[in-house]
């Protein structure tokens, strides 16, 4: 069968991608042929070409990736630390950001015994299984409210508990309501969340506003009214002692970090930054009790 060379269609998709106003074109490109040939990004220079069904089928992808489809919705995976998860349509696609908040919640877990974790607003499970997959004596929970959403989560948690641990919990419910979780009330050594936290009428890009489910989305006028409730959650979670992590937007730098500080429940609040240096999550330790 006639081999189509690589280099001139990869040059092509890479100029449809520009125009198409995609912020990767090249990496998406090559990560778009890669998953057509079946090897790694890595290993692309050494394939010979596409077959013409290959081509074909890169071609297409390559159009819906044109129409602002997200790449991690075509390939059907998102990489995440040292995780590759099942994502799709009805899940937010996890960030890269967001893995130093889950380095956060692992560097903590990892300083104490046995420890438990909970991740509110799971999503795809990533910071659940992030921390469960690098801090294996903990116990970890995600909770998450929508139903496709926590499908893809158990899905992603599937192969650990083939594997037979049961370390890993998803719990299907508001991560602000009372109820959830309420047994392990006071018991919990980290709380960490990448809530809804986009303020209302925000510019976003396509693939955000048209593929990412607005419930992991949308968070009022100022992006905290889920916040604002997970807070109280948090703070009922956690022992004396116990940490809490959010991510929120570059533009939330002073605004979140003042509203913990406002709970009477948190002390040493501090907020950190991302790799392109935008303010991009904020910490906190639950007091303890007087005396």
């Amino acid at each position: 069968m006639e081999t189509v060379s690589l280099g001139p269609v990869l040059a092509g998709a890479v100029r449809r991608l520009t125009e198409a106003g995609v912020a990767s074109p090249r990496f998406d490109a090559e990560e778009l042929a890669a998953f057509v040939l079946g090897v790694p990004r890595s290993r692309l220079l050494l394939a010979e070409g596409f077959d013409q069904p290959q081509a074909a089928r890169f071609d297409d992808l390559v159009g819906e990736r044109a129409r602002r489809v997200p790449l991690q919705h075509l390939t059907g995976v998102a990489g995440f630390r040292h995780l590759e998860l099942a994502v799709g349509p009805g899940v937010f696609v996890p960030r890269p950001e967001t893995e130093l908040l889950a380095g956060w919640a692992i560097e903590r877990a990892r300083a104490l015994p046995r420890p438990v974790v909970v991740d509110l607003c799971s999503g795809s499970g990533a910071i659940t299984l992030a921390v469960a997959n690098e801090c294996p004596d903990a116990t970890v929970y995600g909770v998450e409210r929508e139903e496709l959403a926590l499908a893809w989560a158990r899905r992603n948690g599937e192969a650990r508990r083939v594997a037979g641990d049961r370390s890993v919990t998803f719990v299907h419910g508001d991560a602000t309501a009372p109820d959830v979780l309420a047994e392990l009330d006071g018991t919990v050594d980290v709380v960490v969340t990448n809530p809804p936290y986009v303020p209302d009428g925000s510019t976003v890009s396509p693939e955000v506003a048209e593929h990412d489910p607005a419930a992991a989305l949308w968070g009022g006028p100022d992006g905290l009214d889920v916040v604002r409730r997970l807070l109280v959650r948090a703070a009922a979670l956690l022992r004396p002692g116990g940490v809490l992590g959010i991510e929120h937007a570059d533009v939330q730098g002073e605004s979140l970090p003042a509203l913990v500080n406002r709970h009477e429940a948190f002390e040493d609040v501090a907020d950190h930054r991302d790799l392109a240096d935008r303010p991009r999550f904020t910490t906190a330790r639950r007091r303890k009790l007087a005396g």
